[in-house]
């Protein structure tokens, strides 16, 4: 795991090059504390910070073929680079290492753009070709690793995290109404999008083509939530399944460095728990979050699931006042809005990963995504088929529809009723199943001036995407979580750049192209969809307790709007004042006052959701502003370039090797 970053600039001065992007690579040195390098070439320089998993002695970056034609900065792992290289080693390749990093270099150049989909990985990387001076950027198929860019008149700029921009001269961050009328209204920025003006993020399953100064996007491979019916018996298909997750497992297993494990308590991490327990030859390490609110508390079905698969278990507890001190460093990292404040545990929670020695993790993400474990999916079908149903039927649906939320619970039926009714028929097209969602999204918007449309842009994307209108409602609904939440803010806002603030690396078995398709291959053909992720309880009934089998799914959740109620931090005062809300691009100053003075003065209890989610959008954005907008945020800063351990400094202009002048 690494972080990369670089530019392509004709105009900034040569002297002040080796600076410029030592100081960009400083700002995400987190990512990657082992050892940093870069490479200047031409009024290019691209340059990596590494988290050394794979090769530990060999793998520094960046990394060419032995011509130095074709160079690399890769953040990320290759799962199946074994078999990769080996397949390449029977086509005439070489290899001097045995890091992944030269595996893709080595398909790359072998292969092409066409390597890409033969990638099992978590990546995201940058090749230059030194002899058609051509850049290429390229994300994994599920976006589990982030790539921005940005396309100026001065230059293109790259990085795995937007701060590297501000170490370029003249760049200034500004925050971009239109972009938080979307964010705020889907929770996560849209897949190409950033809260910023002019920053772009690369979309999952996507390569950029930088040729004479012109980007072009292309996307490699499209997301697949569809298949063919699978034809063999429940056995089969819960075999399929198992064996697969097993391979997934297996493959993300190898390291040079011990992998451990987050578990939840749930599902999803027990059986990735059970997984490595079985296939590692040493004891594992799972580690969680305890909370001191016992109404969000897990831990002790993490325990239950611990002392059965004898893991050597450790957790870590928080409390309201540690979500409210570190929310402004978790926001900071995940440099976008957020709707909720769950990312703070997982900040914390891989400090202390690191603290135990652990720099690889693997986690249960993609799991509910794929095999349709979210209550959303049971609603999207409720509501689909809600007008064939009798009067009888829909009431016993509603009342095992959400047995993790309290405000659908049985005081709430007619009410539930009643608006399942009216969003029976779809308003949105394409979005018919997060239509309920959306509601909450529209309160939010009237924290903006500009209160138009709010899913303008997401109808546009799904209106462009081949095949989408032929899915059902269900993959429809499928398709919307990968590329909207789970992406934009499960894999990045909570996951990785929660675990990279601290140089740990997660690795999602769930997200193995294997696994998703076998998961849309067995998704309900072998029951209605109502009992959570039945194929997959199937096919690991044997061997875990019985706990995660039956226990109702607990959402994973963290305090919310009422411990900023409880604690008042200073920062605070960026939202309990007009005056100050002003300072925030877009935002309402009037109706924001409004919402932080109700849930400052209403007992946390009878805060609404709509109203929670709102005030933490607020106060994250605040913060956002304060620290990227304003530049305020130097207690936020990295280590300083001068105090990197810089292992690779190619400077080709300097050593006599080919440049773009010597072709």
């Amino acid at each position: 795991m690494c972080g990369i970053a670089g530019f392509l600039s004709s105009s900034l001065n040569a002297g002040v090059q080796p600076g410029v992007i030592a100081a960009m690579l400083s700002e995400i040195r987190h990512r990657g504390p082992d050892e940093a390098g870069y490479y200047l070439d031409d009024g290019m320089a691209m340059g990596t910070v590494r988290l050394a998993i794979v090769d530990l002695a060999s793998g520094a970056q960046p990394m060419s073929d032995p011509t130095q034609r074709y160079w690399i900065c890769f953040n990320g792992e290759l799962y199946n680079h074994i078999e990769l290289r080996e397949e390449l080693s029977r086509l005439g390749r070489q290899f001097r290492t045995r890091s992944d990093t030269e595996v893709v270099l080595q398909a790359w150049i072998q292969w092409g753009q066409g390597c890409l989909s033969r990638f099992n990985g978590a990546f995201a990387f940058a090749v230059r070709d030194a002899v058609a001076d051509e850049l290429f950027i390229a994300r994994d198929r599920y976006g589990k690793r982030p790539l921005f860019y940005t396309d100026r008149p001065d230059g293109f700029l790259f990085a795995s995290e937007m701060k590297a921009f501000r170490a370029y001269p003249g760049f200034r961050f500004e925050l971009d109404p239109h972009e938080l009328k979307s964010i705020f209204g889907i929770w996560t920025p849209l897949p190409d999008r950033s809260p910023f003006k002019g920053i772009s993020q690369l979309p999952p399953g996507s390569l950029l083509t930088i040729r004479a100064g012109r980007p072009t996007l292309h996307t490699y491979e499209e997301l697949a939530v569809d298949a063919p019916p699978f034809s063999g018996t429940p056995a089969e298909a819960a075999a399929l399944v198992r064996d697969t997750l097993r391979t997934s497992v297996e493959v993300r297993l190898r390291s040079d460095v011990e992998v451990g494990v987050y578990l939840s308590g749930g599902l999803d991490s027990s059986i990735v728990a059970r997984l490595a327990t079985d296939l590692s030859s040493h004891e594992v390490r799972t580690f969680s979050v305890e909370f001191e609110d016992r109404a969000l508390d897990e831990s002790s079905s993490q325990r239950t699931v611990a002392r059965y698969l004898g893991t050597r278990h450790s957790s870590i507890a928080i409390s309201t006042s540690d979500v409210v001190e570190n929310f402004p460093a978790a926001v900071h990292h995940a440099e976008v809005p957020v709707f909720r404040t769950a990312l703070v545990p997982m900040y914390l929670l891989s400090r202390h990963v690191r603290d135990a020695g652990i720099k690889t993790i693997l986690s249960g993400e993609g799991a509910d995504e794929a095999f349709l474990g979210y209550s959303l999916f049971r609603e999207t079908m409720l509501r689909a088929e809600w007008n064939r149903l009798s009067a009888e039927e829909r009431q016993h649906k509603v009342a095992v529809l959400h047995p993790e939320l309290a405000h659908f619970g049985p005081e709430h039926r007619v009410h539930v009723t009643g608006l399942l009714s009216q969003f029976s028929e779809e308003r949105l097209e394409g979005l018919f199943s997060h239509e309920l969602r959306y509601q909450n999204g529209r309160f939010v918007q009237r924290l903006l001036k500009d209160r138009a449309e709010p899913f303008a842009d997401l109808l546009a994307l799904v209106g462009d995407t081949p095949g989408y209108a032929a899915l059902s409602p269900t993959q429809k609904a499928q398709w919307l979580e990968f590329k909207t939440l789970l992406a934009g803010y499960l894999l990045s806002s909570q996951g990785e750049r929660m675990g990279l603030a601290h140089g740990v690396e997660n690795r999602c078995p769930f997200l193995d192209p294997a696994v998703v398709r076998a998961a849309a291959l067995v998704n309900l053909r072998f029951d209605d969809g109502w009992e959570e992720k039945a194929v997959l309880k199937e096919a690991f009934r044997d061997v875990l307790p019985e706990e995660p089998l039956t226990r109702r799914k607990q959402p994973y959740r963290a305090p919310g709007s009422a411990a900023f109620q409880e604690h008042r931090p200073d920062y605070l005062e960026l939202v309990l004042s007009e005056r100050e809300l002003a300072k925030i691009d877009g935002i309402d100053p009037v109706f924001a006052k409004r919402l932080v003075d109700k849930v400052m003065a209403t007992e946390a209890a009878q805060i609404s959701t709509k109203e929670d989610h709102a005030f933490v959008h607020l106060l994250s954005t605040a913060v956002l502003n304060q620290q990227f907008v304003m530049d305020r945020g130097d207690h936020m800063r990295t280590s300083q370039a001068a105090e990197m351990n810089l292992t690779t400094v190619i400077d080709r202009r300097q050593s006599g090797l080919l440049t773009g002048g010597q072709r």
